[in-house]
């Protein structure tokens, strides 16, 4: 199972006791915001992008959508994510419960600025039914950030 993936990941931080997890789903931005009982906006989804033959993750608030233009712009290809087959393979989890955390090997991993506007944030850890809350700081030095970035729209209009 993913999430024990995710648990060995913190094992080595001593983290793995911050792993929450629910009786009811948090596989989407609103069923997870439910289930922390918190606004939409301080989930940290984590997106999964084609790139080349692997892929890049790239995590925003809740509420935040990916604008093409920017994403362009940063990366030099169109935004295509990945099939929920592909998400499995290249990443190592299943969707609804993708994260930064006990992913396979070489995936850059970037955050979106759309997170900085909150103390803490709320990523899921490798199933659909759990999240952990990090400091906008600590999540990008935990998931091995490459670097912020601002690629997303919806959040601050």
């Amino acid at each position: 199972m993913s999430i024990e993936r995710v648990r060995e990941f913190f094992k080595r931080y001593g983290l793995e006791s911050k792993i929450m997890e629910f009786a009811a789903s948090s596989a989407t931005v609103a069923l997870a915001a439910e289930a922390l009982g918190v606004i939409e906006a301080r989930i940290a989804k984590t997106l999964s992008f084609k790139k080349d033959d692997s892929c890049i993750l790239i995590i925003t608030a809740g509420d935040a959508k990916i604008d093409n233009t920017k994403f362009k712009s940063e990366f030099s290809m169109k935004a295509k994510m990945l099939s929920p087959e592909e998400v499995i393979t290249l990443v190592g989890h299943e969707i609804g419960g993708v994260c930064p955390f006990g992913i396979n090997e070489n995936i850059p991993v970037y955050s979106d600025i759309s997170m900085k506007r909150f103390d803490t944030v709320f990523p899921a850890c490798g199933s659909s039914n759990s999240a952990i809350e990090f400091t906008c700081e600590e999540l990008f030095h935990y998931s091995d950030g490459v670097k912020w970035i601002d690629i997303c729209k919806g959040w601050n209009e």
